[in-house]
C-alpha cells in the first residue's frame, strides 16, 4: 500500500510540475551527453597516443648540393658516405633505437610524387634536389631529445625532426577542445542542480497541505520526503536515458556512418563500441543519483519534516 502511495505521488509531481520536469529533463540529457562524450574524448585521444606514438619516428635529414649553398647547418658541404656511414654506426649503438631505415633520395623524391604528386611544385623537383634521411624508431618515443642532442649540428646533418612533436600538437589541440566541452558540461550540471532544487522546492510547496496532515497522523521524514526525492530520480533518470541514446546515435552516425568511411581520415584507429557501452552505466548512475541527492537537500532545507 505504501508503494503503491509512493508511486502514486510521484505521478501526481511529475504531472503538475509538467514543463519545470520537461527543463530537468532535458538539461540532465545534454549535460550528461556532454559529460559521457568528453570521456569518449578522452578514450579517443588516448587510443590515437597509443597507435600513433608506436609509429612515430625521428628522422635525420642529411645535407645535400642544394642545401650546401643555402642552408647554415650545411656550410661544410653534402653529406658524405664516411659521414652517412658513422651516423649509422652510431644509432646502431644507442641503446634508445630499436630500428634505423634509410631513406635515399630516390625514394625520396617517389613517395613525394606519390602523396604530392598533383601540386605545382612536384613537377620541378628532381630527385637530386631530395634529401636523403634516416629513420628511426625509437624504444620510448620520449626519448627524442637522446637522438637530437646527439646529431643536431653535426657535420652533414641539416636537421633533426621528431614527429612526435606534430602529433603533441594534435593531441593538445583536441584536448583543449575536450575540456572546453567539460566546462560546457559543468554549466549544464549546475543548471541541471538549480531546476531540481526548484522543481522540488514548488513541488513541496504544491503539496504542503498534505505533507502537513503527514506529518501531524505521524509519517516519518522518510516516508513524507521519498515522493519528491523520487520524483527527481525518475526526471533525472529520463534525461540520463536520452543522454545515452544521444551517445549511442552520435556513435554509430558519426563514425560508423561518417569518420570512418572517410579516405581521408582512415588513418584514424577510433574507439570502438565497447568504450561507449562501459561509459553508460556511469551515465545512468549519475543521473538517478545526482538528482536524487539534489533533492534529499533540497528538502532538508525547504520542507520542514
Amino acid at each position: 500500500m505504501r508503494a503503491q502511495f509512493v508511486l502514486s505521488e510521484i505521478g501526481v509531481g511529475l504531472r503538475r510540475n509538467l514543463t519545470m520536469t520537461f527543463a530537468v529533463v532535458v538539461s540532465v540529457a545534454l549535460s550528461l551527453a556532454l559529460f559521457g562524450g568528453s570521456l569518449l574524448m578522452s578514450d579517443q585521444v588516448n587510443t590515437m597516443k597509443g597507435y600513433w606514438y608506436d609509429k612515430v619516428n625521428v628522422s635525420i635529414f642529411l645535407c645535400n648540393k642544394s642545401d650546401a649553398e643555402s642552408d647554415p647547418n650545411c656550410a661544410k658541404g653534402a653529406v658524405t658516405d664516411d659521414q652517412k656511414g658513422q651516423i649509422k654506426t652510431d644509432l646502431e649503438k644507442m641503446s634508445v633505437v630499436d630500428t634505423v631505415t634509410y631513406e635515399s633520395q630516390d625514394e625520396a623524391y617517389k613517395h613525394y610524387k606519390e602523396q604530392f604528386g598533383d601540386s605545382p611544385l612536384a613537377s620541378s623537383l628532381t630527385p637530386d634536389q631530395m634529401q636523403e634521411s634516416y629513420r628511426i624508431k625509437l624504444k620510448d618515443p620520449e626519448k627524442y631529445q637522446v637522438i637530437a642532442t646527439a646529431f643536431d649540428g653535426r657535420d652533414g646533418v641539416q636537421s633533426v625532426q621528431d614527429q612526435k612533436g606534430i602529433l603533441d600538437n594534435l593531441f593538445e589541440l583536441l584536448n583543449g577542445m575536450n575540456w572546453a566541452a567539460r566546462a560546457v558540461m559543468a554549466l549544464m550540471l549546475v543548471v541541471a542542480l538549480m531546476l531540481i532544487v526548484n522543481t522540488v522546492r514548488v513541488s513541496a510547496f504544491s503539496r504542503r497541505r498534505e505533507t502537513g496532515i503527514m506529518r501531524l497522523v505521524g509519517a516519518s521524514g522518510f516516508y513524507i520526503q521519498a515522493p519528491f526525492i523520487m520524483e527527481a530520480a525518475v526526471a533525472g533518470l529520463i534525461g540520463g536515458t536520452l543522454a545515452c541514446g544521444f551517445l549511442l546515435v552520435a556513435r554509430y552516425f558519426i563514425i560508423d556512418h561518417g569518420l570512418a568511411l572517410s579516405d581521408k581520415l582512415n588513418l584514424i584507429n577510433f574507439i570502438g563500441w565497447d568504450a561507449v557501452l562501459t561509459k553508460l552505466p556511469l551515465i545512468l548512475a549519475t543521473s538517478l543519483l545526482m538528482p536524487a541527492l539534489a533533492a534529499f537537500f533540497a528538502l532538508r532545507k525547504y520542507l520542514k519534516v
